[in-house]
């Protein structure tokens, strides 16, 4: 059961993670939500996500006699989705993984082949495809794993000193992207995950520690897209001319 319910509960913060913003908590008939169901294992794997600070609730509507809630992705939340993933050590199994099935591949494609007459065509094709899946995802490993082994970023002299946390903004921006985020990280979700290290890390020190990483081609910042008014959260945008940085990637 607690199988179950972790494996509901880091589903849903997947899910609250793949999603450009808000999300539904729970699904609503068609419409999409973080946990499929009120009862059971989704109703206590939701409770636990509130209580333990990994979703929260943004805002609610009333339809009815129905509340719906919606919710988004914490910084908590992304930390626990990265820890339980063990990103280290999975790409490490999946490695021997991949390569114990490339070696064994043509001989399993005989073997069904031989089972399985009627489907050839179709296995083939198949094997195909997944052996050219193979080698892409063999390349990222390798690849994520050499970034994952080395001790830190090598940060320029100073960096450290101006602005200690540039570090941990540096590896959350790593975490970030190996555990599937999609684009650039706001500004406002960096702070609010290097705040729960550094309490004491104010916003206009934050901006100026940006600015230096930027400089040192550490991180680059991205401006706003849309129309300024349009800016959730305004206060954490760095103005730059006439444009309105918003954004953070490595």
């Amino acid at each position: 059961m607690a199988d179950r319910l972790t494996e509901t509960l880091l589903d849903a913060l997947k899910m609250a993670l793949a999603a450009p913003g808000e999300e539904r908590l729970f699904r609503a008939g068609k419409l999409t939500g973080l946990f499929p169901g009120r009862i059971g294992v989704c109703a206590e794997a939701a409770a636990k996500a509130l209580h333990d600070g990994l979703l929260e609730i943004t805002r609610t509507e009333t339809k009815g006699k129905r509340v719906i809630e919606w919710a988004k992705l914490t910084p908590r939340g992304l930390e626990f989705l990265h820890d339980h993933e063990s990103p280290v050590r999975a790409l490490h199994e999946l490695r021997d993984v991949l390569r114990t099935t490339q070696d064994g591949l043509p001989t399993w494609v005989a073997e069904m082949r031989q089972a399985l007459v009627a489907q050839s065509e179709r296995l083939a094709e198949d094997a195909r495809r997944f052996h050219a899946r193979l080698d892409a995802l063999a390349q990222r490993v390798e690849e994520a794993l050499h970034r994952l082994e080395t001790k830190g970023p090598n940060l320029p002299p100073g960096i450290t000193a101006a602005a200690p946390w540039a570090s941990n903004a540096l590896a959350y921006l790593d975490h970030r992207r190996l555990t599937g985020a999609n684009g650039h990280c706001p500004l406002p979700e960096l702070f609010n995950a290097l705040v729960t290290k550094y309490p004491e890390l104010s916003v206009g020190a934050f901006h100026d520690g940006l600015r230096r990483l930027q400089c040192e081609r550490v991180l680059r910042l991205v401006p706003f897209a849309g129309a300024p008014s349009d800016l959730p959260e305004p206060e954490y945008a760095i103005l730059d001319g006439a444009a309105l940085l918003y954004y953070a990637t490595r």
